[in-house]
């Protein structure tokens, strides 16, 4: 049988390409997809990367034109005519957001796309509604500053990026659903970023309810005596900015003064992971200061026990669940209060006087986790930034005071001064992982109330305003940091707890043992242990007045300003007496105004003291507006900072699932279809059903993303209870990059490996270079291009290629040279199927024969449950077995098993078999299936265990059916992920399988 005429024409030689590596295979004479033969002699059908270019790009072009990778939804525009045409079995299939970057795509970025392509595609094969789609988080700094730097509009650069990523994520045949593709940029999608935030600028968290309501219902809770005012005043008393005040400080969105991360070289604010460890920003590499700023606030420290509570309920990596509950810091302990001693430490009190009772004494408190070890306070430190430092600083240096802890200042305020402008120039990175400590002493003394004993108050840069109360009690008996720091300023240490035996005396002991030197006449901890200990402190601190107990976080409210122009603007204004208002829901969206300048105020990059100038501030029109906002025409005033790049991030999933909506971000129905939680499943809380993406967004965009969904919950607006329900992280694509005499780069699409004696040795040009391995990028000439691989050898080889390198979930390096792998099965499945030739399809119409169908249906068994569980290497490794063996045929394949092939094979290279299922007589593309089902009557055949040695040593086992030839166990043994790391991508230099006993691998 012919193929029909809607296939390829394949008619005339194929044109020679750049020349591509080979390895050692029987085939090797006619697979490769070069020939170097004269064109005539090239077979006029062969599958060559020329004929793979054309086959896709007719293919790309008809999927869309016929929008076969359209999901219907339930309801809205997306809906079908027929409602019954919407499967009830669904799957929703997610990636992370991509930034549309100038750079465009290499090789890595598309591995977690092709990964998430390959399950939707086999999940729709067999029958599921799968909805697959990508869009851009296309606001942020980087194009902002590429604008500045060339002059351009942020909108036109980000849209020529958008573009290219859409062109070149197109050419590897993504079953996109190209309707619900969103940029965080249009206006029509950041009109629900601003109405999200508005929903939390309306919410308060109620701790009786344990969940978000609006803020209407507390002024009314207020009005009513239900709920006692901040200061006592009945609601009716108060002012309406006073009101104003009361609900401010309740909301899920606020403004406070905030310490936050300010970089007058870029002229904004910045978030940790955009500074760096060396304290300067990660764009332009300028200098970071700690500021304290006006800044919008997100109070997500009310969910923080949902957030780690919740996790269990997620099939999630326990390593990023781990993250994000250390991110959050949830930990119990007491909060200790310490008095502070008068200005003059000779007033009346010695180092062991009882803890003093006046209630006129400042104080300060403390969080502890091990309250137990309070005996062993010997100072207190507070943070720079802590708002008592300036309470606390004395007047003059108390006698005795050693040099060494006056930081060479005359007075303790010049002291502060200076230690406090130093700090400023550390990020708070720096600060924690720097061992050097360092401080100066404020004057002052503190009062350890399990002793009386003196402490010295220093401030310290190790101490953070962020964590627990920016204030600590130091035990440097139990605490490396505190010891490091008592070392320093010659400062006393008191053990305890009693450390193990064997312990050196000169570290500190952080492990758990009994207590000791412990004691005052109302309380013994001595020989407790801890959590004992603990437990009779905190009662005895209670009792006294001197503490209670508490659950302290890590976790801080999410610092939400930016000082930039290129972000979504705020949906706010303010009255003449500052009191921030929200717009209507029909004056949304609020659009950026046109500016031609719009940098940031030029400042001094080292001048920690220079106020940001938002350049919204430049568009005078914009920033003043008159509204009626209720009451009748006013003047008001717009909010001048935008929205951090997090703010698109946090919901577009749900965006996908409805984007042309205008009444709604998203319908109810359509998000409980998408997202709901599954009845079957008890405790579900709903979510995508899988969500692909790099460890690197672990924390803060998952986090964040979590606590949007779960207000949006709250407030009755979504099903679900979590955003993602699963998540996979998969590993990255590094590359091994070169150089030679000089250090200098070279290219290493240009380097070869050598053989014989120089086997294991590298030559650029005939030179020897050197071989390193890390990430792939332009310094280092290691760059590869998706559209590259593509042109040399067609996106389905380097679809496979990608997902038969190793396991999804795990790194491997980039080898060119052994995309012919993968290439090599697809044009053995090309001649299975189509005479290289005449072109036409030569399958054979009789029944295999039954040792050919055992395999087959053991490999659709195989395959099936390799796809649906991610682990394509070990898919692809079981398809080569059946390919091979079909191939050392003489006889023309059955085309019961050709078809299954070209079916098993649609998932990871649909082009080609979309072409040859075609040129098998069917008229409709198998994008919606069939899949093939496995005859369980087939599949009873026995296994055996092949031990495999890498280097002389067992590293590995893999089970193959008993009657597996030698190519299929060995590809079986390649593929095991053991085998993948330990070969680090390289190719074997030997193989030697003992058939029923062992395989041995030599690298």
């Amino acid at each position: 049988m012919t193929g029909d005429q809607d296939s390829i024409d394949t008619g005339g030689p194929a044109a020679p390409d750049a020349g591509v590596a080979t390895d050692v295979d029987t085939d090797a004479a006619t697979d490769v997809a070069t020939d170097t033969r004269p064109a005539g002699d090239v077979p006029a059908h062969r599958y060559t990367a020329e004929l793979a270019n054309r086959i896709e790009a007719r293919w790309q072009d008809r999927w869309e034109a016929e929008g076969t990778f359209r999901a219907p939804n339930p309801a809205g525009p997306l809906a079908p005519a027929d409602p019954a045409r919407v499967p009830a079995d669904k799957m929703y299939v997610l990636d992370m957001f991509p930034y549309p970057s100038g750079a465009g795509l290499h090789v890595g970025h598309p591995l977690g796309y092709i990964g998430t392509d390959v399950l939707g595609r086999f999940m729709r094969m067999t029958g599921r509604n799968v909805l697959h789609t990508v869009g851009f988080d296309a606001f942020g700094l980087p194009a902002e500053q590429y604008a500045i730097r060339t002059g351009t509009h942020p909108r036109e650069t980000t849209a020529q990026n958008v573009e290219r990523y859409r062109s070149q994520l197109r050419r590897l045949g993504f079953a996109h659903d190209s309707r619900r593709s969103v940029s965080t940029t249009d206006p029509e999608f950041f009109r629900w970023t601003q109405w999200i935030f508005l929903q939390l600028f309306g919410a308060w968290y109620d701790e009786r309810a344990g969940r978000a309501r609006p803020v209407a219902e507390l002024a009314a809770e207020y009005a009513a005596g239900e709920r006692t005012t901040p200061d006592g005043r009945r609601w009716a008393e108060l002012s309406h900015a006073e009101q104003e005040a009361v609900l401010a400080g309740r909301r899920l969105a606020y403004v406070a003064m905030a310490p936050v991360n300010w970089c007058p070289g870029l002229g904004t604010v910045l978030s940790n992971e955009e500074v760096t460890a060396d304290g300067r920003s990660e764009i332009g590499n300028f200098p970071v200061f700690r500021r304290n700023l006006r800044q919008w606030m997100m109070r997500i420290t009310d969910y923080a026990d949902r957030l780690i509570d919740d996790l269990d309920r997620l099939d999630w990596p326990e390593s990023v669940k781990a993250m994000q509950r250390n991110w959050i810091g949830r930990s119990t302990g007491a909060e200790i209060r310490f008095r502070v001693l008068p200005a003059d430490p000779a007033a009346g009190r010695d180092d062991r006087s009882p803890v003093p009772g006046d209630d006129d004494l400042p104080t300060f408190t403390v969080f502890t986790t091990r309250p137990d070890t309070l005996f062993g306070a010997t100072y207190a430190v507070l943070a720079p930034e802590h708002p008592l430092v300036g309470d606390l600083t004395a007047d003059e240096w108390p006698a005795g005071t050693p040099e060494s802890w006056t930081g060479g200042a005359p007075t303790p305020a010049e002291a502060v001064a200076r230690y406090r402008a130093a700090a400023a120039r550390k990020s708070d990175l720096e600060r924690q992982e720097n061992r050097e400590k360092t401080g100066v002493f404020t004057g002052s003394y503190a009062v350890n109330p399990a002793n009386g004993a003196r402490l010295p108050v220093f401030i310290a840069d190790y101490v953070l305003t962020g964590y627990g109360t920016g204030a600590i009690m130091a035990v440097p008996g139990q605490d490396v940091r505190d010891w490091d720091f008592a070392k320093v300023f010659d400062l006393p240490v008191v053990r305890t707890v009693q450390p193990a035996p064997g312990h050196p005396d000169d570290e500190a002991f952080t492990g758990e043992g009994p207590a000791i030197n412990s004691a005052n006449l109302e309380l013994d901890l001595n020989g407790l242990p801890v959590a004992e200990a603990k437990a009779a402190m905190i009662d005895w601190l209670v009792a006294r007045g001197a503490g209670r107990a508490r659950t302290q976080y890590k976790l801080r409210d999410w610092l939400f300003s930016r000082q930039r122009y290129w972000g979504e603007p705020f949906p706010i204004v303010y009255d003449d007496e500052g009191t921030a208002i929200a717009l209507p829901d029909d004056q949304l969206p609020l659009t950026l105004p046109e500016m031609v300048d719009f940098a940031p105020a030029a400042a001094d990059p080292d001048d920690a003291t220079s106020d940001p100038q938002p350049p919204l501030a430049r568009a005078t029109e914009w920033a003043t507006v008159e509204l009626d906002l209720g009451d009748g025409p006013r003047t008001y005033r717009r909010e001048l900072n935008v929205m951090p790049q997090w703010a698109g991030s946090c919901w577009y999933e749900m965006r996908y699932l409805d984007p042309t909506n205008d009444e709604a971000f998203c319908d109810p129905v359509v998000e409980r279809y998408w997202m709901g939680p599954d009845p079957a499943r008890p405790g579900d809380p709903g979510g995508v059903d899988l969500y692909v993406g790099g460890v690197e967004h672990a924390v803060l965009h998952l986090l964040y993303s979590r606590f949007w969904h779960k207000v949006l919950y709250d407030l009755g607006h979504v099903s679900s209870e979590e955003p993602f329900r699963r998540l996979f992280n998969q590993g990255y694509i590094q590359a091994y990059a070169y150089t030679d005499d000089r250090g200098f780069y070279v290219p290493a699409e240009e380097v070869t490996e050598g053989t014989g004696e120089t086997a294991g040795r590298f030559f650029h040009d005939g030179q020897e270079v050197h071989r390193e391995y890390g990430k792939m990028g332009k310094s280092l000439n290691n760059v590869v291009t998706p559209d590259d691989m593509c042109r040399r050898y067609g996106a389905d080889t380097f679809r496979m290629y990608e997902m038969g390198m190793g396991p999804l979930d795990v790194s491997r390096p980039w080898q060119t040279r052994d995309v012919v792998g993968p290439q090599r099965y697809l044009q053995r499945l090309w001649r299975i199927v189509v005479s290289e030739e005449t072109g036409e399809t030569v399958v054979s119409d009789e029944p295999a024969d039954e040792a050919t169908r055992a395999l087959l249906h053991r490999t659709i068994d195989g395959v099936r449950t390799d796809l649906a569980g991610m682990s394509y290497n070990t898919a692809i490794a079981k398809l080569i077995v059946l390919a091979n063996y079909v191939t050392k045929s003489a006889a023309p394949a059955s085309r019961e098993v050709a078809e299954a092939l070209v079916l098993m094979t649609a998932p990871l290279a649909p082009h080609i078999a979309e072409e040859l299922w075609q040129r098998l007589g069917h008229r409709t593309s198998l994008g919606h299936g069939p899949f093939p089902e496995a005859d369980p009557a087939l599949l009873g055949v026995a296994e055996v265990e092949y031990p495999i040695q890498v280097r002389g040593k067992v590293r590995a086992r893999v089970t193959v059916p008993a009657d597996a030839p030698v190519e299929a166990v060995e590809s079986a043994a390649l593929a095991e992920p053991r085998v993948v790391e330990l070969l680090e991508g390289s190719r074997p230099r030997k193989i030697v399988v003992v058939p029923g006993r062992m395989v041995s691998i030599v690298p």
